[in-house]
């Protein structure tokens, strides 16, 4: 007897250490050598650092840090790892058997024919087990799909993190940078209303016609215009900030002018294979192809018979005084398998094989992506020191220029619509240039975030 059950227990072990299906087997890419001519060849990276080392502001850390600890987007993914962790429990217990207790007593009465009057009494304690045979690997390959998906859950809000550092740290600059917008919209304002008084009193001086005081009336107007338009846009970028730090109040601390970042030559940027290890959506979506994988192993399997046992034990009698003397026990298997079903099964497997290659075909445009987003941010970063200079060599030249119009307007060499015209030039430039500083601090966000920093 013991011989036996050694025998089955072993081919019960063998049976189950079979596994059938396609073993997944990570696409092969051809990654680039290198990200092109403005990038680095150093293996380190700037995602190797911490985002509170890549943006030195300190209100900025307590912005970002907020965000980290309130977003709800980031809750919400917090609660999926955590859904996901207990089916994986789920998935993982079903290769184990189950093991259930009953304890019951029942009475019954019977009267056939009414001259019979029979009662029939019943007591029972018992445990049963059921455990399900994982014969071709159909229970392993759920297991492994909902691991999968786990890991996918977890990558995805690393992923989330770094779009919300990126997002909170542009929203940031560019906040900023609209504050800066407004007070240059300010101070051009005021120079106007200045303007508007020097050419009424040359007017009414009859130095100038009628036409130099209304040109300057036009031009007030016209920058006064943008005053309300940019505090729009300013509450409107409060509000962003606010909601991503998840609070309810849009009164947000910045600083109080744009600072302007050194830009070395060259950030490192790594070795293009690291990215793929790098970037948690390009990880969420490897884990998304292993979970595709996993399940047509499932569909696989599932056309294969499956195989159940069932053990119960215990005590079962009809008289209470004779309970503990009345042993019973059970032991059964059964095997069920499809015999005709329309070719459902058949459907499922070839259904889960199309879902296979559309992950496949995601996951290699989720790397192409990636790609493109770094060679993109890599050259704005090596263009972005070039074009601050050209910048600030047109604010400085828009300068001199009103300077110098100016001067001859008064000594009556120039009328005042060239006067106006440099004016104009110069309040554009000096606002390129307040732009070309947030796209300084922006660059580098960009950067950071498409080689993956920030998690």
């Amino acid at each position: 007897m013991k011989k036996s059950i050694a025998v089955i227990s072993a081919l019960l072990i063998l049976m189950s250490s079979c596994k059938l299906g396609q073993k997944y087997v990570k696409p092969e890419l051809s990654v680039p050598e290198s990200f092109g001519d403005f990038a680095g060849t150093d293996t380190f990276s700037i995602a190797d650092m911490k985002w509170w080392e890549v943006f030195p502001d300190t209100v900025l850390h307590s912005l970002i840090a907020k965000a980290i600890e309130n977003n709800k987007d980031l809750k919400i993914a917090d609660e999926r790892i955590a859904e996901l962790a207990a089916r994986k429990r789920v998935d993982k217990a079903a290769l184990f058997p189950v093991v259930t207790g009953e304890a019951y007593g029942q009475r019954e009465t019977l009267n056939y024919g009414g001259d019979a009057f029979k009662s029939d009494p019943e007591f029972g304690l018992k445990a049963s087990i059921s455990w399900e045979i994982d014969l071709w690997g159909n229970l392993r390959w759920a297991n492994d799909r909902a691991g999968a998906l786990l890991l996918e859950s977890v990558n995805s809000k690393r992923a989330l993190t770094v779009s919300l550092v990126a997002q909170v740290a542009q929203s940031y600059f560019e906040l900023v940078a609209l504050d800066n917008e407004l007070r240059i919209v300010k101070q051009t304002l005021n120079a106007r209303k200045e303007s508007v008084r020097l050419a009424k009193l040359r007017f009414e001086g009859g130095l100038t016609s009628e036409t130099s005081y209304q040109q300057a009336e036009v031009e007030l107007a016209r920058t006064a215009t943008r005053v309300p338009v940019i505090e729009r846009n300013i509450a409107v970028m409060e509000n962003e900030i606010a909601f991503l730090i998840g609070e309810y109040t849009a009164d947000v601390r910045r600083a109080l002018s744009l600072s302007n970042p050194e830009l070395p030559d060259t950030l490192p940027v790594g070795i293009p294979s690291m990215l793929l290890e790098r970037r948690p959506d390009v990880r969420a979506a490897e884990q998304s192809l292993i979970a595709a994988n996993a399940a047509v192993g499932v569909a696989y399997t599932n056309r294969f018979p499956r195989l159940t046992l069932t053990g119960r034990g215990g005590l079962e009698s009809e008289e209470l005084s004779d309970f503990l003397k009345s042993p019973m026990s059970f032991l059964g298997g059964s095997l069920l398998g499809p015999i005709f079903d329309m070719g459902r099964r058949q459907g499922a497997y070839r259904a889960q094989q199309a879902a296979y290659r559309q992950a496949e075909a995601s996951y290699e445009k989720c790397v192409l992506t990636a790609f493109k987003e770094v060679r993109n941010a890599i050259v704005d970063y090596g263009k972005m020191n070039e074009i601050f200079t050209s910048i600030k060599r047109l604010e400085s030249s828009a300068k001199t220029n009103l300077e110098l119009a100016q001067l001859q307007y008064i000594n009556g060499v120039i009328s005042y619509l060239d006067v106006l015209d440099a004016q104009r030039s110069y309040f554009d430039a000096r606002v390129s240039l307040s732009n070309a500083m947030r796209d300084k601090h922006l660059v580098i966000i960009r950067l950071y975030k498409s080689l993956g920093g920030g998690w």
